[in-house]
C-alpha cells in the first residue's frame, strides 16, 4: 500500500509538473501566433485589401489613430480601411518590440513601431508619419486571436495651425488710408 501511495504521489508530481511545461509551451505557441498575425496583416497592409485587413478585427474592436474620432465595430473600421487603401501612396508598416500574453490565454497585447506613408486630402501632399502603437487582442470562441483595441501615436508633431484672421482683426489690420491733414508750420 505504501508503495502505491509513493507511485501515486509520483505519478502526480509527473503530471504536474508536465502541466506547467505544456502551459509555458502553449504561451510560448500563443506569443509566436500573435507575431505571425502580424506579420500577415503587414503583408495584408501590402495587398491593400480592406476586407483582408479589417478581418484581423473583433466585431466590438476600437481602432483610434492621431487627427481622426475613434472608429468602433469591424464595420466602421472597414469603411475607414476602404478609404485608406484606396490611396495609391498608402503604405503602413509595423514592428512589434513587444509580445504578451496572459497567463489565462485569453487575451495579448503587441507594443512597436510604425510607419505611414498617406496623400493629405486637403494638400494632396504626401505625408510620411511615424511614430508607435498598442494592439490588444482577444482570442474568440473560435480560438482565433481578434484585435479588439488598436491604437497609435505619433511622433511627427501636428502642423502648426493656419492664423485665423476674424472680421473685426481685419478690419484693423487693413485700415483705410485717411488722408491727413497738412500742418502748416508758422515762421
Amino acid at each position: 500500500m505504501k508503495r502505491f501511495v509513493v507511485l501515486a504521489g509520483a505519478s502526480v508530481i509527473a503530471l504536474l509538473a508536465a502541466a506547467c511545461n505544456q502551459s509555458a509551451s502553449t504561451h510560448d505557441a500563443e506569443i509566436q501566433t500573435i507575431k505571425a498575425i502580424e506579420t500577415q496583416w503587414n503583408q495584408d497592409y501590402v495587398s491593400k485589401d480592406a476586407d483582408k485587413i479589417a478581418a484581423h478585427y473583433g466585431a466590438d474592436a476600437v481602432l483610434m489613430v492621431p487627427g481622426m474620432p475613434p472608429t468602433s465595430g469591424r464595420d466602421a473600421i472597414h469603411s475607414a480601411l476602404e478609404q485608406m487603401v484606396s490611396d495609391p501612396a498608402m503604405t503602413l508598416k509595423f514592428q512589434a518590440s513587444k509580445v504578451e500574453v496572459s497567463k489565462a490565454g485569453d487575451l495579448a497585447y503587441t507594443q512597436g513601431s510604425y510607419t505611414l506613408t498617406v496623400t493629405d486630402p486637403q494638400t494632396k501632399k504626401i505625408i510620411n508619419d511615424h511614430g508607435s502603437y498598442v494592439t490588444v487582442y482577444r482570442k474568440m470562441a473560435s480560438g482565433l486571436w481578434k484585435a479588439v483595441s488598436d491604437v497609435a501615436s505619433s511622433a511627427v508633431p501636428p502642423p502648426a495651425p493656419k492664423p485665423v484672421i476674424t472680421p473685426h482683426k481685419a478690419r484693423k489690420e487693413h485700415k483705410p488710408s485717411v488722408p491727413q491733414k497738412k500742418k502748416h508750420h508758422h515762421r
